[in-house]
């Protein structure tokens, strides 16, 4: 019956993403940015779908479940920097992306002035390869884990089926068919999460119940902060600040922002904002409470991976079809992602890396396929926990990115070797402050891009250009 329900909720997945050939002009513009045509609603979900990802399901929450109250900091923190960022920057990035005709992130960087960047534009596509495609690896290890807790079987099994769905579909139509299936996943997604905080408060005795016993999880599972930073106010405002920058770092990362650069309109930008935030703080919190109660109901941390918290808790719970449904909003939540970035990935190699003149889109097809074997091959050398692989690949992309998109923000001009300096010294500064193990202390992001925005206005003559209309 597991199995069963699983595989109707798997194929209704693919048949929605192949249905979305009908609309399909066959050009590189419809493959690769749905030609500018999706309505906000659909951006706004897709977008939360595909940054919610098997993070949410499977790393958020065995974070959560191990390290109590401090996780706030890296789901709602990161809201805010997410939120900051877009004010002032979603917009004029749709804007710009139309008017250089962008189909690529790496294109959009190295063009926003009205230049063409060449060296930007490939440093930019080999980044986007080689993290996003982690990232992407991620989400198949996330899939592999809730399989692994379920059946039992061999973590290439899950990778193995993630991988070949997201080929299947997306080879069919691009990136509108990871954008509809967004759509139904969002739904299987939340219907998940909400089932399993039902079954998991309930178990526990109730809500009330719920609350007082968290207090004797351990002494410092309802602390805020970790207490490796102490009662030390700057240490802890370093702390916050880091995952604010983090959720700032949004604006770099691909398979997010191409669904803001595929609005059919630049003035449809706060209906898509508010699709966007109001589901994503939604789920946050009903994942957060999830974890809590998973925290109650197994209270050894000793006797199996954190990661695999939510999966055997719907084991012990629920029905057997109904763990089905749980399973394929993993499922759901970790291709919704994947999906965005081998698309990404794909774009970054032909458009970037190539620079592909033809606007045949096989050749888009074919970079789909090798990136899925890619981050197919890395998710099975298992090398990383899903949550620190996702943190990682995203403080490198933020690092690329984030400081070259401000600097533009803020109507500001850069000469070319001035951009490559940037990103090359902030994601060194990225790589560094991992490897020093600072990253418990200030997530690592923070610092590159600070680090990246301060260097234009102190090692370079700012030169201010007259600031277009938002």
């Amino acid at each position: 019956m597991i199995i069963t329900s699983f595989v109707f909720f798997l194929l209704v997945f693919v048949v929605i993403g192949a249905a979305s050939t009908v609309k399909s002009c066959g050009t590189n513009d419809d493959y690769l940015i749905a030609g500018r045509s999706v309505s906000p609603w659909l951006v706004g979900i897709s977008a939360m779908a595909t940054n919610n990802s098997g993070y949410m399901f499977i790393g958020a929450i065995g974070y959560t479940y191990a390290s109590g109250l401090e996780s706030l900091w890296v789901m709602f923190a990161w809201m805010a920097g997410d939120f900051l960022a877009s004010c002032f920057i979603h917009k004029r990035m749709r804007r710009i992306s139309q008017e250089r005709k962008s189909l690529s992130f790496g294109a959009l960087v190295a063009t926003w002035d009205g230049g063409n960047f060449k060296r930007v534009r490939t440093l930019g596509g080999v980044v986007t390869v080689l993290f996003l495609g982690a990232y992407a690896a991620a989400q198949f290890t996330a899939g592999s884990k809730a399989l692994y807790a379920v059946f039992g079987w061999d973590y290439s099994v899950g990778a193995i089926i993630g991988s070949l769905m997201v080929l299947i579909y997306c080879c069919s139509g691009g990136i509108r068919a990871s954008i509809w299936t967004d759509a139904a996943q969002t739904v299987v997604m939340f219907l998940a999460m909400t089932m399993m905080l039902i079954v998991g408060v309930r178990e526990v005795g109730g809500f009330e119940m719920f609350i007082a016993r968290l207090g004797d999880v351990s002494p410092t599972y309802l602390n805020l902060f970790p207490a490796s930073l102490g009662n030390s106010s700057l240490a802890i405002a370093l702390f916050v600040v880091g995952y604010v920058a983090g959720g700032f770092g949004v604006i770099a990362q691909p398979h997010v922002m191409i669904r803001f650069m595929a609005l059919n309109d630049a003035a449809h930008m706060r209906k898509a904002r508010i699709y966007y935030y109001s589901s994503y703080f939604a789920f946050c919190v009903v994942t957060f409470l999830v974890a809590l109660s998973a925290r109650l109901i197994f209270p050894d941390t000793s006797v199996f991976d954190s990661e695999l918290a939510l999966p055997m808790m719907t084991i012990r719970l629920v029905p057997e079809v109904l763990v089905g449904l749980v399973l394929a909003g993993v499922f759901a939540a970790c291709m919704s992602t994947a999906d965005s970035q081998i698309l990404g990935c794909s774009a970054a190699l032909t458009e970037d890396i190539l620079k592909q003149t033809s606007n045949s889109v096989w050749r888009a097809r074919l970079a789909t396929g090798a990136v899925t074997g890619i981050a197919l091959a890395i998710s099975l050398l298992g090398l990383e926990s899903v949550f620190a692989l996702v943190l990682y690949a995203w403080s490198v992309l933020a690092a690329a990115f984030a400081p070259l998109i401000i600097v533009y923000s803020l109507c500001r001009k850069l000469r070319e070797s001035e951009a490559l300096l940037i990103m090359g010294s902030s994601i060194l500064i990225t790589l560094v402050w991992r490897a020093l193990g600072w990253g418990s202390i200030v997530y690592e992001a923070g610092p590159a891009i600070a680090f990246g925005v301060l260097a234009y206005f102190l090692l370079f003559k700012p030169v201010c250009r007259s600031r277009p209309a938002a």
